[in-house]
């Protein structure tokens, strides 16, 4: 199945944009992505949509370096739950090796390797997005990141031993060398980074001992089941795909990278069908919306892919005993 990534993979995207004269929403559009998606950052999207959205923001607003401008926004929080468990490792190196082995639970397209040897530890950035496809600034997005994660670790006056980057330097490399310095490469045999060995034994000065048993039982809850992974990567792409009203087990197939055989197959191992997952998608996703008065409930019928408002009162009082409308009045009167 085609890798995902998380919508936390485009943090300050919107920001970048504008603050480059573009207009982002039709970009993300044409990338098929949600740009409301982008309130929801633990949503799970495909990779290859992320780096074709990346690749058309160069395009659109000339700028080469946009990947490495759009790492300078990043903070450590964006990388979600992970973002505290590497937070209380002890030292650099353990801190690096549970990013290292975690790194799927917010891109799966994304791996990173560690090696040391001659008292150089180096720091390999991989990315498969499931498909042919550009990714030149999707490695400099993550490369940059890294970077931001290492001087987090290390302090500000940090300075890696060097930077590297597979393709051609960009006409102009300013930005990369304001953010790496004089070290980055181009043409490079890897992406990546590497580091004096020695850095990797600093004591993480935002370590709290006391934390570590928690964030050891977060870690464990981090290796879910095939069945689950395939039954949340169903439920997260029909939450995408509803409102483009494109959503067919087809359309989801094609997203993961299989046919629709495998999906009806992968999903039966589990005890669900496509129309099971998508009913019950439906059903959190109603109650959401319903609850919120700022909807209405044409809008609602809309994003959850009714032909008509009356289609959506039938299922939904099939679902919920009663109208939407008589739901959001009780919910109201509860709260009120």
């Amino acid at each position: 199945m085609k890798p995902l990534a998380r919508y936390a993979s485009l943090n300050g995207y919107l920001e970048l944009c504008r603050s480059l004269g573009v207009d982002p929403v039709p970009l993300m559009r044409s990338a098929g992505l949600d740009p409301s998606g982008l309130a929801l950052q633990d949503r799970w999207i495909p990779a290859a949509a992320i780096a074709h959205l990346l690749e058309q923001s160069v395009e659109a607003s000339g700028h080469e370096d946009f990947g490495v401008r759009l790492a300078e926004r990043r903070q450590f929080s964006n990388l979600g739950p992970l973002s505290l468990v590497v937070r209380e490792e002890p030292d650099v190196r353990s801190a690096l090796r549970v990013l290292t082995r975690y790194t799927h639970t917010y891109n799966e397209a994304l791996q990173t390797r560690m090696s040391e040897s001659n008292g150089l530890a180096t720091l390999r950035v991989e990315l498969d997005v499931g498909e042919a496809t550009e990714t030149r600034q999707s490695v400099e997005l993550a490369v940059g990141v890294l970077h931001r994660l290492l001087r987090g670790f290390l302090g500000g006056g940090w300075k890696p031993l060097a930077v590297c980057f597979p393709h051609p330097a960009p006409a102009d490399t300013a930005t990369h060398r304001r953010l790496f310095g004089p070290v980055v490469n181009f043409d490079h045999e890897f992406a990546g980074i590497v580091i004096d060995a020695g850095d990797l034994a600093e004591p993480n000065k935002m370590s709290d001992p006391l934390l570590r048993r928690y964030t050891q039982q977060l870690l464990d809850s981090w290796e879910p089941s095939d069945d689950v992974t395939i039954v949340s990567r169903v439920r997260e792409l029909i939450e995408l795909l509803l409102p483009t009203g494109r959503c067919s087990v087809e359309q989801v197939a094609r997203s993961l990278g299989v046919d629709r055989r495998t999906v009806h197959r992968r999903l039966a191992e589990s005890g669900e069908t496509f129309s099971t997952v998508l009913d019950a998608t439906r059903v959190e996703l109603a109650e959401r919306m319903v609850a919120n008065p700022r909807l209405s409930l044409t809008e609602i019928a809309d994003v959850l892919a009714f032909s008509a408002p009356s289609n959506f009162s039938r299922w939904f009082s099939g679902r919920f005993g009663c109208s939407p409308s008589r739901w959001r009045a009780q919910r109201a009167g509860d709260t009120g």
